[in-house]
This record gives C-alpha cells, structure tokens and sequence, in this order.
C-alpha cells in the first residue's frame, strides 16, 4: 500500500435519545471501528440504512466529534463532504452558492466565476441556477453538489449517496466524472447502496453492520461476502 493519508483508530460514536421520562438510551452508531486509506485510493462504504456509514463520513469530514477514538490525517489535507443539499444555503440560489463554495475554496472571485459557469454548465441545472436552492429537488440539490464537488480540489472527497438520486444520464455523466477525478489520482470515500457503484468504482471497501465492520479488504471478496449473508 502507499502513503497512508487517513487513519481511522477505534473510533466509537454514541447516539443518546430519550426513553420515556427518566430512563435514556445509549445507541452506538459506531463501535470501536479502525481501519487505514492510502494517497490516491477510492476506498467504498457499504451497508444497509442505520449501518453507520453516514455517520463515519461526517466524522471524517471534521463535522462530527467521536465519543472515542481518532480521525488522524495531515492539517493540510483538505476534505469535503459532498451529500444531498449539506452545507447550501438555501435561502440563495444554486448559482450563489457554487460562488461562495469556489471562494471558501481559496479561489479569487474571478477565478471562481469562471468555474461558477463550468458548474452551471455540468450541472445542467438550467433557469433553477439562478432559484433559490430551497426550490430543488433532492436531485437538483445532488446536481449542484456533485458539480461542485468535482471543479473544486480537495486532497479527500467524501461521497455519501450522491448517485443513488436523479436520473440515468446524469447518473452516468456523474460517475463518467467521478472516474476520470479518480484517474487524476485523487483520494475518494465512497457510501453508496448500490454494489454496481462500489463494484465499479471502488479499489477496497469495509461493510458496515451496526456500527462494526463485518468484513474489509478488496472489493471483490468483501462484496462476495456481503451478498452471500443476504440471500
């Protein structure tokens, strides 16, 4: 394996919620997981819903904090957490919050309305560019995020189901893009249901149960594994 750019060591998440009057309940989102992602590798998230994999990924982006355990990489590696409608604001429009993402990306404003247009132009948002974000669809919300995602540079590009909505030809167009970023060497965390995606795109993977990863290692045998304790 290469440089090693994250490294997750027994990392423990714990969810507490209120049951009945006096008595709280303790649910672990993530039990005592670890595991490492090298420079360059696209690394796939795979499990059923309440597995814990969008939990993980906002813990890897820095938006969540463990109850224990670490998230260790470099202060200079950049992440960015790409999922459905996360971090727009939606009372501006599609077209104002490209800007703002470009710009908190360290472009100057000149810079960033060039790729504001190349954005637009992926996105393939038409006069909803310029609506207020508000007005999206799940899908139209996936669009500019996605596009977004891929004009700007960051070292880890965090995905949480970004390609599970919308329809096929942006789906395809999506993951044309997301492959050639990968050719470019560029480090992906992938969450997806889909095992074609994570089949497709993804050098290793973990599968997540309960907040435990039953299985980790390469793509191919995990997703064996994975589909044989389905049937």
């Amino acid at each position: 394996m290469s440089e090693t750019i994250l490294s997750v060591n027994n990392l423990t998440l714990e969810y507490r919620t209120r049951s009945g009057l006096f008595k709280m309940f303790t649910h672990k989102a993530l039990d005592n997981i670890s595991f490492k992602i090298a420079k360059g590798e696209v690394f796939g998230v795979l499990g059923k819903n309440g597995s814990g994999k969008s939990s993980l990924l906002q813990l890897l982006a820095g938006t969540l904090q463990p109850d224990s355990g670490t998230v260790d990489c470099s202060k200079d590696i950049t992440r960015a957490l790409l999922a459905l409608g996360l971090g727009f604001n939606v009372n501006l429009t599609g077209r104002d919050n490209a800007l703002i993402s470009c710009m908190l990306d360290g472009y100057t404003k000149k810079q960033a309305l060039i790729l504001v247009e190349q954005i637009n132009e992926f996105a393939e948002l038409g006069h909803f560019f310029d609506q207020p974000v508000k007005t999206y669809s799940s899908g139209m919300k996936s669009r500019l995020g996605f596009a977004t995602a891929m004009i700007t540079e960051v070292d880890i590009l965090l995905i949480d189901e970004v390609l599970s909505v919308g329809d096929n030809t942006f789906k395809k167009k999506a993951e044309s893009a997301l492959q050639n970023k990968i050719n470019g060497e560029q480090t992906v965390i992938f969450v997806s249901h889909s095992i074609e995606q994570i089949k497709k795109i993804c050098d290793r993977c973990i599968w997540l149960e309960e907040g435990k990863i039953i299985a980790e290692g390469n793509t191919k045998e995990v997703m064996e594994h994975y589909i044989s304790k389905r049937r």
